[in-house]
């Protein structure tokens, strides 16, 4: 992991831990682990899924994944075209 992850990790949950002080950290690991659904080994657990969870975790259901919004378009040929290259 490179050290802006490891800082955008601490970043990101050192708010949602306080709200939970009487985890310890393993126990908060495993709890957001399994509110994203992840089902494997918590030593298998991704950097990438703790980002992701813990950006979403307090949003509303419906609302965009970060990084995914800027990417979107709403005509389908607009899409197509910028996808090939063909417009910027």
């Amino acid at each position: 992991m490179k050290c802006h992850r490891v800082n955008e990790v601490i970043e990101l949950l050192h708010p949602e831990w306080k709200k939970d002080p009487n985890l310890n950290l393993v126990e908060f690991l495993l709890k957001l682990a399994e509110e994203a659904g992840y089902k494997g080994k918590l030593e298998d657990l991704s950097d990438d899924i703790l980002i992701y969870h813990l950006k979403m975790r307090n949003s509303e259901q419906q609302e965009e994944i970060p990084g995914l919004a800027k990417d979107k378009e709403e005509d389908f040929k607009t899409a197509l075209l910028r996808a090939r290259g063909i417009i910027d």
